[in-house]
């Protein structure tokens, strides 16, 4: 084909033109000048225009999205965090965490340990958190609630208590309420077979299953505790007693505990619950209708008896707080004739006000906890301090992983420095290092949980849960796990890229890398660590000598060798006739009833003067059994028959309390039953409670109409078994009917601390891990000092210096730095002890030797922990050590 020389030989012009317009800048010129060198062969090859057809071709071919013109660099901005490049980043990361294995084992354990702490804390808090949450009622359910204002208006008591009135009356009254429940504990005596054994059983209402929302396994929800008769068991209690779960009109022979006149009748099971969740206030084993006490309910019209929980379910949307003021009307209004009674008879002039407490605020309220068959109250502190532990935890887990990457990072400084040179950006250097924290943690957060599951008994332990491993698994925990792995991968990692990253290569790569400005954030961060390990320390010794001092204290009584038995209505018959058997036995030293429970009432002296007080009915045995003396006056008496109708003892601080200087003599006039009673002794105080209560007024009676609800037997020391057999088989062919259990006083007394002895193991573990985990960060950081002082230890050496000085040299930086770290922690830790000790009316003092202790200890600790490095480095042949240079 022949060409017009006139005409000149160049591709097309549009074709250029598209091609420059869609391809990147920084290609367009090379693709252009192929191009064109291509379409000139052609033309001599092929002629102008085959040659035009073939550049277009070739122009098309470049419409791939690699030329495209957004990219405008030759290197794509996803480029760090392609697949390669992850790849790349892993490999280093792995095996720069290889050869450093002491560095990767003490982050890895730390990290775990913290990041376990956290776990367990999550699943604690989530389970605080969702208690009773499951009903489906639970946005409407209200516990109904009361305060008491004095005339003056002052709050004077507040409970979540009520009687069988406020139900069914503000039911009716108060058009909101769409149905109410009552609900509270109680003893039966259970039979099966010849055994008897007392059970706590619940008496609700037969709205119970429409208000709460546990699933039988038979029996209909909505008739089965209709009958008065009827009894619902959960599956654990069909198990127990009839061995099978299928038991749907069976009987269970049972009788009121404390009703003397009861007698054992049949039960008809009419529903077969599953076992209650353990996040649950309410559980159960053995529920039986209210109908039971109908007749009494039905003469009742006190609204001042306090025994029972009522819950009300109210419309959806209604106004609460109109709700409580038609509740407050109609208590007025019904109630008018007995609060006029109440002032007129007694004096009683506090105002009554009810409320309404949603029912899941209950577990983890300070003020209103469930009581009277809720059970399982939680203390909100526990959730704090235990939160505040993990945290610690967790943050010197962290700071661990900063101090030693920094420390570290002179070690690194030349791979740096090479990285820069051929070519790596800073965002590539933080996006490796972050790299190598995020794999960390991920070995770490694995054997987290591999820790979790294995130390999961003993939280459950210590914590009072059911914990269970498939908590683990679920989804929100799932996420909020997710969330702390990065967390913490950040935390440990992002400080150190930084730093790293950011160093000058010329002055790495000659060798002249210091951190001396870097080293201020080390020294701080290990006085934080050692800090939060002191005061954790100091806070773990005073609560050991608060609880000792709880369990040894003298209580003013003898509680040794002293066995109770629980015996509901022993009259005074019974109790003589028990005594005179039981002390057949030479073993047996005295026999004592007294009443069950814990009885308060209160009463006038002086004319009009009101004291609350303790009120315990005994004999003449009781006191001289338990070595309580009587200062004046005197003891009970057979000598004396008035002494039950006449005559009571009271304590020192009852005395105090009336103002009497010669209270023998003195008058206690009870309101509840209109008796006057002279007092004829006075006895000295002792800890009737435990010591989380001050001593309060306390009254004896001897009062004929008050039945026993027990007995004290004092035993020989040495004599447990044969004495304990004695007991239970006298016992046993006295009162056949009645079931028998026993319980030594000084095991019960110290069991009143169980609160104090779980924070005390608390506070031990926690501290044990804080400790553990500084000491191992220390331990690295020494280990890296040591390393970077080899060349100056080898001179040290060849100069003379002895294994001695050299080891107080590389030790006596780190000394000083938990020294420092005591100050900070001992203001912190005393006044936090201060305002723990303040809930105890009885406490130790803040001794100052718990202070030295806890100092000697920390820096005790961080010498072991140091002192291995500094005399391994210090028994080094200098001459190894200065060719290692």
């Amino acid at each position: 084909m022949k060409t017009n020389p006139n005409r000149p030989l160049r591709p097309p012009v549009w074709a250029d033109k598209l091609l420059c317009r869609i391809c990147a800048p920084h290609l367009i010129e090379t693709i252009l000048g192929d191009l064109h060198e291509e379409f000139n062969y052609q033309v001599g090859k092929a002629g102008l225009r085959k040659a035009q057809l073939f550049y277009l071709q070739e122009a098309l071919g470049f419409l791939k999205p690699r030329y495209i013109k957004r990219q405008k660099s030759p290197y794509s901005t996803t480029y760090m965090i392609s697949p390669d490049m992850i790849r790349n980043y892993f490999t280093i990361a792995w095996r720069t965490l290889a050869h450093n294995k002491v560095y990767s084992f003490i982050n890895v354990i730390g990290l775990s340990i913290g990041l376990a702490a956290a776990m367990l804390i999550l699943l604690y808090t989530k389970d605080e958190i969702s208690f009773d949450q499951f009903h489906v009622n639970n946005p409407n359910i209200y516990r109904i609630t009361s305060q008491y204002i004095s005339p003056a208006g002052k709050k004077v008591g507040v409970q979540g208590n009520t009687g069988y009135l406020q139900g069914p009356k503000f039911a009716a009254g108060v058009p909101e309420i769409r149905s109410f429940m009552r609900y509270h504990g109680h003893q039966n005596d259970v039979k099966k077979g010849t055994q008897i054994k007392s059970e706590t059983t619940y008496r609700v209402d037969s709205s119970f299953f429409s208000v709460f929302t546990f699933p039988l396994l038979s029996g209909n929800p909505h008739t089965a505790l209709s009958q008065s008769k009827s009894v619902v068991i959960s599956e654990g209690m069909a198990e127990k007693h009839f061995g099978s779960k299928d038991v749907l009109g069976k009987t269970i022979l049972m009788k009121d505990s404390f009703d003397k006149d009861a007698r054992f009748e049949p039960y008809t099971v009419t529903g077969v619950a599953q076992k209650s969740p353990q996040n649950s206030s309410i559980k159960f084993d053995i529920i039986i209708p209210m109908l039971t006490n109908h007749g009494e309910m039905e003469k009742s019209t006190n609204w001042f008896n306090t025994f029972m929980n009522t819950f009300v379910v109210l419309e959806p949307g209604a106004n609460v707080k109109l709700v409580e003021r038609k509740m407050n009307q109609v208590y007025n209004i019904d109630a008018r004739e007995v609060i006029q009674e109440g002032i007129e008879k007694f004096g009683f002039r506090d105002k009554v006000q009810y409320s309404l407490q949603p029912y899941t605020d209950m577990h983890l309220s300070s003020d209103l906890p469930g009581d009277n068959g809720l059970v399982d109250h939680s203390n909100p502190k526990l959730s704090y301090i235990l939160t505040g532990i993990a945290l610690f935890i967790l943050a010197i887990a962290c700071i661990n992983f900063v101090n030693l990457t920094v420390a570290r990072s002179l070690k690194r400084a030349k791979e740096i420095g090479v990285r820069k040179v051929v070519g790596g950006g800073r965002m590539q250097l933080i996006i490796q290092f972050l790299g190598e924290s995020f794999l960390l943690c991920l070995a770490a957060f694995i054997f987290a949980l591999v820790l979790v599951q294995l130390t999961l008994p003993t939280f459950n332990h210590l914590a009072n849960k059911e914990l269970a491993l498939s908590y683990l698994f679920d989804i929100k925990l799932i996420l909020v796990y997710f969330a702390l792995f990065l967390t913490t991968g950040l935390l440990a990692g992002f400080y150190p890229a930084l730093v790293l990253s950011g160093y000058d290569p010329v002055t790495t790569l000659y060798n002249r890398m210091q951190l001396s400005g870097k080293n201020y954030l080390q020294t701080s961060l290990v006085v934080l660590q050692f800090t939060i390990a002191s005061f954790l320390i100091i806070g773990t010794l005073t609560i050991q000598s608060q609880f000792d001092y709880l369990i040894n204290k003298d209580l003013g009584y003898s509680d040794k060798h002293l066995v109770h038995v629980e015996k509901s209505n022993l009259t005074r018959q019974e109790a003589q006739l028990l005594r005179q058997e039981l002390e057949k036995d030479p073993d047996i030293i005295a026999v004592a009833p007294k009443n069950g429970g814990r009885w308060f009432t209160s009463a006038k002296v002086n004319g009009n003067t009101e004291i609350s007080f303790a009120y315990e009915t005994v004999d003449p045995e009781f006191l001289p059994m338990i070595h309580v003396p009587i200062l004046k006056g005197r003891n009970f008496s057979a000598d004396f028959p008035s002494d039950s109708a006449l005559h009571v003892l009271v304590n020192e601080t009852f005395v105090r309390k009336a103002g009497w200087k010669d209270p023998i003599g003195q008058v206690v006039d009870f309101w509840y039953d209109k008796a006057k009673y002279t007092v004829a002794g006075v006895v000295k105080d002792y800890h009737y409670t435990d010591l989380s209560e001050k001593i309060g007024p306390q009254v004896f009676t001897m009062k004929a109409g008050n039945t026993f609800g027990g007995f004290f037997v004092k035993i020989k020391p040495g004599t447990e078994t044969t004495s304990l057999r004695h007991i239970g088989e006298t016992y046993t062919r006295l009162f056949p009917l009645n079931p028998y259990s026993y319980k030594f006083w000084d095991d019960e007394n110290i069991k009143r601390y169980e609160s104090e002895a779980k924070w005390k193991q608390i506070m031990l573990f926690g501290t044990i891990l804080t400790i553990f985990i500084s000491c191992i960060g220390l331990f690295g950081l020494a280990t890296l000092s040591a390393q970077r002082r080899n060349k100056e230890i080898g001179i040290r050496k060849v100069m003379g210096a002895s294994v001695t000085s050299i080891t107080r040299l590389l030790t006596s930086d780190f000394l000083k730095l938990v020294c420092i770290s005591f100050v900070f922690a001992f203001p912190l830790a005393y006044y936090a002890i201060d305002k723990w000790l303040q809930n105890y009316p009885y406490r130790i003092n803040i001794s100052v030797l718990i202070f030295i202790e806890a100092g000697l200890l920390a820096v005790l600790i961080a010498f072991l922990t140091v002192s291995f490095q500094s005399v391994r480095a210090a028994l080094m042949n200098p001459a190894k050590s200065l060719r290692s240079e």
